[in-house]
């Protein structure tokens, strides 16, 4: 009797904690589906003008739209696109109000890499951003080669000498470049995953208990 009590305890003890951990999942994925919503309707929001000092925070994914002129010199960053294969991000600076600024204009196949593409005077709407694309594992970009490895966009502002914000551009600005609008695409959302293997996990752990119990009660009846 007292074996059958200690697994029924441990097994109810056991699908307690896998049926909170499976329900916190649920509830992270209302929150982050709330979140990605928000995201969508931020990026898609009717354009404003460049923010006097653009805020990381504030202003990530803020439409903008504004008129300038794109200056020569590009920095390449390395990357490579579902179904297309590897190519580049172009990042130019580009100048509007006695301001200049990031503007990553889209990609190019490696092969293009030294194109030469339209510079001068243009209108541009996109979206700021300030990704998070540097880790303990990405290399140094290599300068000799014009080969960058991220966009980590203080270092990219001090190369190219311009403000530490980057426009996402979100309509071609050159025949040559495939432009790479901001999305919530890349934003993972696994917590359904998550949900649906402690919820399996839990129904393993009780088809087990419920295993065990009539394996020990039929015992003590023998």
């Amino acid at each position: 009797m007292r074996r059958i009590l200690f697994l029924l305890i441990f097994g109810l003890a056991g699908l307690a904690v896998l049926l909170s951990l499976g329900t916190w999942q649920v509830r992270r994925l209302a929150w982050k589906e709330a979140l990605l919503a928000e995201i969508d309707t931020r990026i898609n929001g009717d354009p404003v003008t460049l923010p006097a000092a653009p805020d990381a925070d504030k202003d990530r994914y803020l439409p903008v739209t504004m008129s300038g002129e794109m200056l020569p010199g590009e920095i390449h960053v390395l990357v490579s696109v579902k179904h297309v294969g590897p190519g580049y991000r172009i990042i130019a600076p580009f100048r509007t109000d006695g301001r200049t600024i990031l503007v990553d204009r889209g990609f190019v196949r490696t092969e293009a890499k030294t194109s030469p593409r339209a510079v001068g005077a243009m209108e541009i709407a996109g979206n700021l951003h300030w990704p998070d694309e540097i880790d303990g594992y990405t290399p140094d970009p290599d300068l000799s080669g014009n080969i960058w490895f991220a966009r980590d966009v203080p270092a990219l502002a001090e190369a190219l000498e311009t403000e530490p914000v980057l426009l996402i551009a979100r309509d071609q600005t050159d025949p040559g470049i495939m432009p790479l609008p901001v999305d919530t695409a890349g934003i993972p959302n696994d917590h359904l995953n998550y949900a649906i293997t402690w919820f399996g996990l839990a129904l393993v752990w009780a088809a087990m208990t419920a295993y065990f119990l009539w394996r020990s009660r039929a015992k003590a009846e023998s």
